[in-house]
């Protein structure tokens, strides 16, 4: 059943920038050293290309938005406030605001694919192909302006421990590098406690600290690429091609991380992605056999059980993210799976969104601002990036349990 388009509960709020620096310093020298020596990217605030396709829906299942700005495939995504980040394999990041989804501003041209963006502080962190994590910031003299200010690992990090050999491991036959550099793609980024946690397809897990931005630590995680990520806690949990998600946490003594737990998924299975829910109490891991696979924590927290199995997609599971009671899943099957989680943490169908051509290769959930629903955000291959509006409780009739629907502050004639 379609929901008038008056239902549609939009709270009308004042748009802020959580990018922007808390306090402001009084020296324009400062703020010239701190960005000056980096290029910016500046571009006017332009209309989103809102798209309503004639797509074969599934009962009232459809599109809220298609917004339509990057070259390349949406290779993740990212919410800050009332902020959507998208970025792309074409290299580009896109800033989307809310409530209107218009282009706020978009940089990172020239800087190798994307795979990955977290934001903390007033900075972004992205994640890209040529195995560098850059350090964004937003301008003190403009919003829609973000500088470069810094690449991981920096020339500081370079400097101070390129002479000596301890240094230096051997990626791969007679070649070597600092332990500090990541020797192929960076797939995931995750932020906690002031740490930033980088994954990559050379199997190693890298902690840095936010404050400076050196490298703390290099883990050697796995036995197959690292594909996803995931800080809650003061635990960080990596999920591998190696059909495992370790758990890894802090040592109080050493300050070092260390492995707390593994869990286990389906032999001889992939696992691409990796969420934990709000109370900590469910992992949940998305396999390339379409499953989606659930382990949840003891009461000490020293151990988790199996105890969610569902073959969600008929391909590979390429993402997740949950929200609330909700988990949502995409897949290279092109849709978009929504699951009520139940007691004990099994997951029961609530419905599917359909709509993108490609892919789904990100998703990001929020209430924005909402009653009785709340947004999903996805990401495909068909370079779209789309918004979608879930009902959480039966609209009363046909028997469907929950609908997408178009809001008229999102459409433009």
């Amino acid at each position: 059943m379609m929901v008038p388009l008056t239902d549609f509960p939009v709270t009308d709020t004042t748009l802020s920038n959580p990018l922007l620096p808390q306090t402001t310093s009084s020296s324009s020298s400062s703020d010239n050293s701190d960005d000056s020596r980096h290029t910016s990217h500046r571009f006017a605030l332009e209309d989103v290309n809102f798209q309503f396709h004639s797509i074969p829906i599934c009962g009232s299942y459809r599109p809220l938005a298609v917004l339509s700005g990057h070259t390349g495939s949406v290779s993740c995504l990212g919410l800050c406030g009332e902020f959507i980040l998208s970025a792309s394999q074409s290299k580009d990041i896109i800033v989307w605001q809310q409530p209107q989804l218009k282009q706020f501003a978009k940089f990172g041209q020239g800087d190798g694919s994307v795979k990955a963006l977290v934001a903390g502080g007033n900075k972004v962190f992205t994640a890209h192909q040529d195995s560098r994590i850059r350090v964004w910031k937003v301008s003190r003299s403009s919003e829609n302006i973000f500088k470069l200010v810094a690449t991981l690992p920096t020339t500081k990090d370079y400097l101070g421990r390129f002479m000596k050999q301890s240094n230096y491991v051997q990626t791969r036959r007679h070649h070597r590098r600092l332990w500090i550099e990541h020797a192929d793609s960076i797939s995931c980024l995750a932020i906690d406690n002031g740490l930033i946690y980088s994954g990559s397809w050379d199997k190693t897990l890298k902690v840095w600290r936010v404050s400076d931005l050196k490298c703390l630590e290099s883990i050697r995680a796995h036995d197959d690429a690292i594909n996803g990520l995931v800080a809650d806690k003061g635990l960080v949990y990596s999920a591998a091609a190696d059909g495992k998600i370790k758990v890894w946490c802090k040592d109080a003594k050493s300050s070092s991380h260390c492995l707390k737990g593994v869990l286990e998924g389906h032999k001889g299975v992939a696992l691409n992605s990796v969420i934990v829910c709000e109370d900590g109490r469910m992992v949940y891991g998305g396999g390339s056999d379409g499953c989606v696979m659930g382990w949840e924590r003891d009461e000490d927290g020293g151990s988790w059980k199996l105890v969610c199995e569902l073959k969600a997609h008929r391909m590979a599971v390429l993402c997740l993210c949950s929200i609330g009671e909700f988990v949502c899943s995409g897949s290279a099957d092109k849709s978009i799976g929504i699951w009520k989680r139940e007691a004990g943490g099994w997951l029961s169908s609530f419905g599917v969104l359909s709509g993108h051509e490609g892919p789904i290769k990100c998703l990001q959930a929020s209430t924005g601002g909402t009653e009785g629903g709340f947004l999903v955000y996805s990401g495909g291959l068909d370079r779209s990036l789309r918004v979608w509006w879930v009902l959480k409780e039966n609209s009363g009739k046909g028997g469907e349990r929950n609908s997408v629907i178009p809001s008229t502050e999102h459409i433009l004639s």
